[in-house]
């Protein structure tokens, strides 16, 4: 009954929307190649999201709704005023697209970042600016990856309302398993999800999945693209309540590192 209420929901917003209204949802994917981050991970990353891409039950809930395709952008941030398209908004409109963004993914090389700096506050405004711009689509959607909490810049919590408006911003946390992650000021991977859930993600239905570590890193955008691209369901929660969290990876309760 859930899905085919969202069905027609989408149905509905299709019928009542003007001829050039065809995105059915932006989608910003966001991520984290701060100086933390070696060359095998940034491959893992680059390389992971480009086989999500290619996963055909992905690909089925990106192609579900041919007459409104999903709009994708994708870039790479690490410090203050450090971020970099990769992919420029592209319709999503069959699989072809799909393949020839992970074709680029999959050729990207890494720009070196000596800086260890994580500034998830900049990457925020950055991907919810460019996602305003796509005013033609019917939901604005950010995900946020990364591996630790921000360090510099303004924090995730100072973020204003009216610099996301309608975006919704998902997370993607990635565990400290890797071998670049043993000085991160974090407890292990359910504090960091509780650092997401309280400080970044917001807007009806946001949450959070955990990657546990960078080889997860594929399966857990799998999973998290699947989610997202579900037609939009009504919400009780208000703006900016971002409320869900995905867990099922873990068992216990996802504790707030105090430090951070």
């Amino acid at each position: 009954m859930r899905g085919l209420a969202r069905l027609l929901l989408v149905v509905v917003a299709m019928l009542a929307a003007p001829a050039h209204s065809a995105c059915r949802q932006a989608l910003a994917l966001g991520l984290d190649v701060s100086g933390s981050v070696d060359m095998w991970e940034y491959r893992l990353q680059l390389d992971g999201l480009a086989a999500a891409l290619l996963d055909p039950e992905m690909q089925e809930a990106f192609l579900q709704y041919p007459e409104a395709p999903v709009r994708l952008m994708v870039f790479e941030w690490s410090a203050q005023g450090h971020q970099r398209v990769v992919i420029p908004w592209q319709d999503i409109t069959g699989p072809a697209d799909l393949l020839a963004a992970a074709d680029v993914l999959r050729t990207t090389k890494a720009m070196p970042v000596n800086n260890p700096s994580t500034a998830i506050g900049a990457a925020m405004v950055f991907g919810a600016t460019e996602l305003q711009t796509q005013s033609d689509c019917w939901q604005l959607t950010l995900d946020i990856s990364g591996d630790g909490p921000s360090n510099i810049g303004r924090h995730p919590r100072l973020i204003e309302p009216q610099e996301t408006g309608p975006v919704i911003i998902n997370g993607l946390v990635i565990g400290p398993d890797g071998p670049s992650n043993t000085t991160k000021n974090r407890h292990n991977v359910k504090s960091l999800m509780g650092y997401y859930q309280t400080y970044v993600i917001r807007g009806p239905g946001a949450f959070v999945v955990a990657a546990l570590d960078y080889e997860d890193f594929a399966g857990a955008m799998r999973r998290k693209l699947i989610r997202e691209l579900q037609p939009a369901a009504v919400s009780g929660h208000p703006t900016g309540a971002g409320t869900s969290i995905d867990i099922a990876d873990l068992v216990g309760p996802v504790p707030l590192d105090p430090a951070q």
